[in-house]
């Protein structure tokens, strides 16, 4: 259940997974590490948490034999000081990953957020939209946005279009995705399906999740286009705000 009670002294963390390989950019570094602006993607997510004031707590889950690199790596870069960050070794799947983050927070957080590490530029109102939504008593927050194309539902074997979904019932969904801390752990410790993002693990619970107004630039960057367009963003970002 969602905190009844309000406790300023209780704080919001940011697990973010990164112990994935990154297939769909290529062969190579894993995705997390490659260069966004002479800047590895992972520490421009992670600066994109530390930049909401709300979030003091941030935990990256590295690949397994790979966490003292990711430490040092982030080390190198810095962090503000008032930012806690520890990072400790993923697991095969992304829900072990983040499971694996959830262990490790210290106990005085009750707001988790879950954001991907290949999400580097989204802004940091689109990260207090869901941290307030959450503070606000929902037990679940996604940033999304309508859809721009028109989407088909199809036969995996045959594919052939089997119908067109309404568009206006759809929405593309993006991170941080915010929980109540108990109602993530809860959805870790009973949902053991295969799921694509967290929300989907609180959904099976029967709980509520609640829509925020998501951003365009809070794309994902899976694919060697995405990688063009996240570095004009981020020179144009360095060119008109001195990002």
């Amino acid at each position: 259940m969602p905190n009844s009670y309000k406790d300023t002294n209780l704080r919001t963390a940011a697990v973010i997974p990164a112990a994935g390989r990154g297939v769909r950019l290529g062969p190579g570094t894993p995705k997390a590490l490659r260069t966004l602006g002479g800047v590895p993607i992972l520490v421009h997510a992670v600066r994109a948490m530390a930049r909401a004031r709300a979030v003091t707590v941030i935990v990256v889950v590295a690949p397994a034999d790979g966490a003292a690199e990711v430490r040092a790596l982030l080390d190198a870069h810095g962090l503000p000081e008032s930012t806690e960050l520890l990072v400790v070794p993923g697991g095969d799947e992304r829900q072990d990953s983040v499971r694996l983050g959830l262990a490790v927070l210290p106990p005085d957080v009750d707001v988790v957020l879950v954001h991907d590490a290949a999400r580097p530029l989204v802004p940091v109102e689109t990260v207090d939209a869901v941290v307030n939504a959450v503070r606000a008593g929902a037990p679940a927050v996604v940033p999304a946005l309508p859809l721009a194309d028109t989407v088909k539902s199809v036969d995996p074997v045959t594919d052939l279009v089997t119908g067109t979904p309404e568009r206006a019932l759809l929405r593309a969904v993006q991170t941080p995705q915010g929980f109540d801390r108990a109602t993530l752990v809860r959805a870790h410790e009973s949902v053991t399906k295969d799921v694509t993002d967290d929300a989907s693990m609180v959904e099976h619970l029967g709980l509520p999740v609640l829509l925020v107004p998501g951003h365009e630039e809070a794309f994902k960057v899976t694919r060697p286009l995405d990688l063009v367009l996240a570095e004009a963003v981020l020179a144009r970002r360095r060119a008109t705000d001195g990002y």
